[in-house]
């Protein structure tokens, strides 16, 4: 029997919290939606921000996703799409367009081409 994490969200937009024993090695997200608990996702691939979260304590195996810079990893921010459980964790959901703007608004502004920036229009 694979070992029990404690994991812990707290769902800032509902200002809820939603707490269940995930097996190790098993997909976070799938595993909440199996208890009947919905979180926020999108791509399910790890590829955008939309089911961000901020670690507030433990870690998860988050790998197999391309959508968070190792920086904001290291600054303790995870998808829980791609997340599996590893140890013991609490996190809170993020607005997509915070994390977003943390990770990619830097970039924004330097966006050009030949036709200008189309955003300007």
């Amino acid at each position: 029997m694979n070992k029990l994490h404690k994991v812990i969200v707290h769902y800032r937009q509902e200002g809820r919290t939603i707490t269940h024993q995930v097996p190790e090695g098993e997909n976070i997200l799938q595993f909440f939606e199996m208890q009947g608990e919905k979180l926020p996702f999108s791509c399910r691939n790890g590829c955008c921000t939309s089911c961000a979260v901020r670690i507030i304590f433990g870690g998860m195996d988050q790998t197999a996703g391309i959508g968070l810079s190792k920086e904001m990893q290291a600054k303790g921010y995870g998808l829980l799409c791609i997340s599996k459980a590893s140890e013991a964790l609490e996190v809170e959901t993020q607005d997509e367009d915070e994390v977003y703007e943390m990770q990619f608004g830097k970039y924004l502004g330097q966006v050009k081409s030949e036709a200008g920036n189309p955003f300007d229009m």
